[in-house]
């Protein structure tokens, strides 16, 4: 275990590094809004929902500071380029403040580094040209050291806003047929954070559930966090007596396992 590390803090600070999650495919319109409403209650970042509940978010979210993040080519990233532009320009004039698309997975194993970069670019452009961030989620379970790697280099030279570690979802089939996901990972960090320019912010998500984890994500330099369990985060810090003033943490980095 590393050496606690002291970081000063307030409850705001801690929302505003959270990206409150409602893209579970099970979530009815009810438990949408009711995450849309905990989402401006705790003034969260970003509320990140699937693109049909873009409309709704931005009804309920008018004038609370909150942002609205739209997913596209969510969870896997197989839509073509083409779809993926569409997606994310009528997520932006919908409302999205913010667009979190997954690249083509298999294009990334097989080296393909032509056809990410066009196709990343291409979103990026349709995106900040509305005035919105883009964040390219990796899905880092299935990649190895130097896709990753390389991944950075390709959104720091566009440049994009965010690179985002995992959608929550991408489990790997293991040889006996089962699957297993690992989500956010200290080494996958800070290889991310030694591998991106300075204009690029790192978004942590896949199994982040507890305070210490968002504690230690920003220790090594994460500046958003993807997760449900907001509530739960937030309970924790007023439980230690993190509250409106700045109060004070002793954390030390946490792996996390979804």
């Amino acid at each position: 275990m590393a050496t606690p590390t002291a970081i000063a803090v307030s409850l705001p600070q801690i929302a505003k590094m959270i990206d409150h999650s409602l893209l579970h495919p099970t979530m009815t319109d009810k438990e949408i809004l009711a995450g849309l409403e905990l989402a401006k209650r705790y003034k969260v970042a970003a509320a990140c929902v699937k693109p049909y509940s873009i409309p709704v978010a931005k009804d309920t979210l008018e004038g609370s500071g909150v942002l609205i993040c739209g997913v596209i080519g969510f969870p896997h990233g197989n839509s073509t380029t083409s779809i993926k532009v569409l997606e994310a320009e009528e997520a932006v004039k919908a409302g999205a403040h913010e667009v979190d698309m997954v690249v083509n997975i298999g294009k990334v194993l097989g080296g393909d580094w032509e056809y990410v970069t066009n196709e990343i670019r291409s979103i990026n452009d349709t995106v900040s040209k509305r005035g919105a961030a883009l964040k390219v989620i990796f899905e880092n379970d299935f990649l190895q050291d130097d896709h990753i790697t390389h991944l950075c280099k390709i959104c720091t030279s566009l440049p994009v806003a965010f690179v985002k570690t995992s959608t929550g979802f991408g489990f790997v089939k293991q040889p006996d047929g089962s699957h297993t996901y690992t989500g956010v990972t200290i080494p996958n960090l800070q290889l991310m954070k030694a591998n991106i320019g300075p204009k690029v912010q790192i978004k942590a998500a896949g199994g982040i559930r507890t305070l210490d984890e968002v504690m230690g994500a920003l220790s090594l330099g994460v500046t958003r966090i993807g997760t449900s369990a907001t509530t739960a985060i937030i309970e924790e810090a007023v439980r230690r007596g993190i509250n409106m003033p700045p109060g004070f943490a002793l954390v030390s980095p946490v792996d996390s396992h979804g």
